[in-house]
């Protein structure tokens, strides 16, 4: 299947491990796809895969990746040498400050490509280098992101199914099916009619600092990721030992927390800006491309939006095509517009900052309406 094709690099590793698992063969008269599923439009999409491996887009330029690991090596370094020179007084603290968040959230992306064997063309040093990157430059488990990154990618925004979206209804509604289901249930976990607001001091600056930094550490334990726990145990040891000299102990813990809500901040807006004003239903079992594209949408292409988002501008062409690398992705754009404008699916894509304003507006129109049909007799 797509899913199974768009995931997996090496498909003759894979294939070892489904041998076993084969109960059988399809009859001749039946359907090799199911009837929710487009038939012209998975056709077309698995023609446009074959292009795509043609053009050789599926092929990484080390060369990229390597100038990206290099950029955030030095602005690491660069953090810890400001204060090294300087001092710790506010000015350089700031710039250190912000030097080390640029570093981190830098970080955040490669390991998306590491994590997406997108870098390497053998598995295991994709593996490898991921280790590196999200244990030991950030700090939490490459086995834990990767656990929940599948997920969101195999089934976005859908509710039971999407680890990303697990925030409702506990924190915010989110779509318009799911808040008036809410409403209608007399459900309220939060004023939800006032979410677009509280918003700004949640999510997006403790995320990271709350959240993802304890359920890291519990994941990787509970499932024994030992290798993780090690490697992440590294970022820590190293973090406390080269500021630990500079700044006293009862202070070490700022840098520390307020990098951790910038990196958030950062991040939730960039990720969340393709996402949470898109459709967000139960799974509807579509093909693989109208499952993607209900769910994912683009910002506008520019060097600074490129860098920004780690090229998750290209949304859509990450979610359909999740192995290839980041530097290829406005190359294939245009046949991906090609194909959308064949089926009549919706290519949306917006300015960056309309995107950011579209996640508020979302969760104000999710908010009025759970806030209506919650009143509603």
């Amino acid at each position: 299947q797509d899913a199974f094709v768009a995931f997996h690099v090496d498909k003759v590793l894979v294939s070892k491990y489904l041998k076993p698992l084969q109960i059988g063969e399809l009859a001749t008269d039946q359907p090799s796809i199911e009837p929710t599923k487009n038939e012209v439009l998975v056709k077309d999409f698995r023609e446009l895969r074959a292009t795509v491996e043609g053009m050789g887009l599926l092929e990484p330029n080390q060369l990229f990746f390597f100038l990206l690991l290099a950029h955030i090596l030095l602005l690491d370094t660069a953090a810890w040498l400001v204060l090294f020179c300087f001092g710790t007084s506010l000015l350089p603290f700031i710039l250190s400050l912000l030097l080390l968040t640029i570093s981190q959230v830098q970080a955040s992306w490669l390991q998306h490509d590491l994590g997406h064997l997108s870098v390497f063309r053998k598995t295991k040093w994709n593996h490898l280098l991921h280790k590196f990157v999200m244990c030991h430059l950030i700090g939490a488990s490459a086995k834990w992101w990767t656990l929940l990154h599948s997920q969101h990618h195999a089934k976005p925004n859908c509710f039971h199914k999407d680890p990303d979206i697990d925030m409702h209804p506990f924190l915010f509604t989110l779509g318009k099916k799911f808040s008036v289901e809410l409403g209608i249930k007399k459900k309220k976990y939060m004023p939800y009619n006032h979410q677009h607001k509280y918003f700004f001091i949640t999510l997006p600056p403790l995320l990271f600092p709350t959240y993802f930094h304890c359920h890291t550490f519990y994941i990787a334990y509970t499932k024994k990721y030992w290798v993780d726990l090690a490697w992440m145990l590294t970022f820590y040891i190293r973090f406390f030992y080269t500021y630990g000299s500079f700044l006293e102990t009862k202070t070490l813990n700022s840098p520390m927390s307020l990098h951790r809500m910038l990196e958030s901040s950062w991040f939730v807006w960039v990720s969340q800006m393709n996402h949470i004003p898109m459709d967000i239903d139960y799974d509807k079992n579509l093909d693989w491309m109208s499952t993607q594209l209900q769910a994912t949408c683009n910002v506008e292409q520019s060097l600074f939006n490129d860098w920004f988002t780690g090229h998750l501008n290209f949304q859509i062409e990450h979610h359909l095509f999740p192995s290839m690398p980041r530097h290829n992705y406005w190359k294939v754009a245009p046949l991906v517009k090609s194909l959308c404008a064949k089926h009549g699916i919706e290519y949306q894509c917006k300015p960056l900052l309309t995107a950011f304003a579209d996640i508020v507006h979302s969760l104000k129109c999710s908010g009025e309406l759970w806030h209506d049909a919650y009143l509603h007799k």
